[in-house]
């Protein structure tokens, strides 16, 4: 669980999202990020109970620094207002599919696939998708994939037209289109305060990992 201090030093950065107000709290963001640290922690051993390519991460392995970069961005707030965290056998960094962990007051989820992959893996994955479009939909129409994931996989980003080499009548072509393969469950805050929270997280990523699993087996 998340303590309530944890979502309400989030809650006030939106509101005094600059550098003086952050160094005046710092520590309530160092107890903020210990919290969060505690929980990615224990969620990796969790999570590898099923899925052993994570074992050996640590915390630090799979969360992303608290500053933006403003660099290239008309946006320059200083800071994130959310908590990010990546997993998956080469760490946040790695070009596969993993489980991610958002936590944000008002807008926290559990969700996991592989989002804006390079072009030469995302070719791969559409043609996995489309040699093995039975099993693709046999792990997304599971039952216990669909009570966590009734929408299904998101539209992130898309293309207008199939991309090049399918056809329009292709049974997938909506799967082929995409630019990026993510499902999601949202966390309430109350949720996240609740002891059994980091159980609830970890079953919706198991019942996400056959299609981690799909299309890691791609990009290998």
């Amino acid at each position: 669980m998340l303590q309530a201090t944890t979502i309400k030093f989030l809650q006030q950065l939106k509101k005094n999202n600059n550098r003086p107000w952050f160094e005046e709290n710092r520590k309530a963001y160092e107890a903020a990020k210990t919290d969060y640290t505690t929980l990615i922690d224990q969620l990796i051993v969790s999570v590898a109970k099923f899925d052993a390519s994570i074992a050996e991460l640590k915390a630090k392995d799979c969360m992303f620094r608290i500053n933006r970069d403003v660099r290239f961005s008309k946006d320059k707030s200083p800071y994130k207002t959310n908590m990010g965290a990546s997993f998956s056998g080469g760490g946040k960094k790695a070009d596969e599919a993993g489980y991610y962990f958002h936590f944000e007051p008002g807008a926290s989820f559990a969700g996991g696939g592989i989002y804006m992959p390079q072009a030469p893996t995302l070719a791969k994955i559409r043609q996995e998708i489309d040699y093995s479009f039975d099993e693709f939909k046999k792990i997304t129409e599971n039952k216990t994939f669909k009570k966590y994931f009734p929408n299904g996989l998101e539209v992130i980003d898309t293309l207008s037209r199939p991309p090049k080499g399918y056809d329009e009548n292709n049974p997938a072509i909506h799967y082929l289109k995409m630019k990026s393969f993510f499902v999601s469950t949202p966390f309430s805050d109350a949720a996240l305060q609740e002891k059994n929270m980091q159980k609830e997280i970890t079953k919706a990523f198991e019942a996400m990992k056959p299609l981690i699993d799909f299309f890691n087996k791609a990009v290998e």
